[in-house]
């Protein structure tokens, strides 16, 4: 889709990073004044069915689609190159990135129906509860849109465009956003809701994903010490 060029600018060129000053900032800000709300506020105790299914397909399958995004989209180009070529990169996104949604999308759908149909969660649901969670599901159906449009130009040359890009917002390119110009509106609202979900994220129940980032930190942690009582071995 073809949008001014102004409007272009703003849209992939500025609010992008609008949305991550706001991530970072937002995130610390209520982190440091709102400690006992950095939570995911389960609703176990009100209705535990659907959640144990909902909950793993949603996390396990969102997991691998952001870290496919991550290897997929900010590996430096060189190396991509040397391990295979734009078809073959595209092609794996595509596969990889495209089951792991349809496992997310059926997670996230289950939540929403447990969400507003149980009336105790719906009752205890804050309006952002089920904003977000309904954001979410529109994000994973956006991506999983972009794989029948994906197949129909697999020369890699749009693919290896949206990765220019991604890396263009990473690294401060200017004129980055002309890159988007043209680009079917199905990634052009995929990429603009992405942002949107970071731009929202510190005021909603999303701010507990710095937690599952920072729980990385456990894998290198020292051994813990632990002193018998009336000794002076430890175990």
């Amino acid at each position: 889709m073809t949008l001014p060029g102004p409007l272009n600018d703003f849209l992939f060129g500025i609010y992008p990073y609008i949305c991550l000053v706001v991530l970072l900032l937002g995130s610390l800000i209520r982190f440091d004044r709102e400690p006992y709300s950095w939570k995911s506020d389960s609703s176990q105790v009100l209705h535990n069915g659907e959640l144990k299914l909902g909950s793993n397909l949603f996390h396990y399958g969102v997991i691998v689609v952001v870290l496919g995004h991550f290897a997929g989209f900010l590996m430096p180009e060189p190396l991509v190159m040397w391990l295979m070529s734009p078809t073959q990169h595209q092609l794996l996104a595509m596969v990889i990135g495209g089951i792991a949604g349809v496992i997310a999308f059926i997670g996230v759908s289950i939540l929403i129906h447990r969400r507003l149909y149980h009336r105790r969660i719906r009752a205890n649901s804050r309006r952002w509860d089920i904003a977000i969670v309904v954001m979410l599901w529109l994000q994973l159906a956006l991506g999983i849109a972009t794989v029948p449009l994906s197949a129909q130009h697999m020369d890699g040359a749009m693919f290896e465009q949206l990765v220019a890009y991604v890396q263009g917002v990473v690294l401060f390119h200017s004129g980055n956003a002309a890159l988007v110009q043209g680009v079917p509106w199905v990634y052009q609202l995929h990429i603009l809701l992405g942002f949107t979900i970071f731009l929202v994220s510190p005021f909603t129940r999303m701010v507990h994903i710095w937690s599952g980032v920072g729980a990385l930190a456990y894998v290198f942690r020292p051994y813990q010490l632990v002193r018998r009582r009336g000794g002076s071995g430890n175990s």
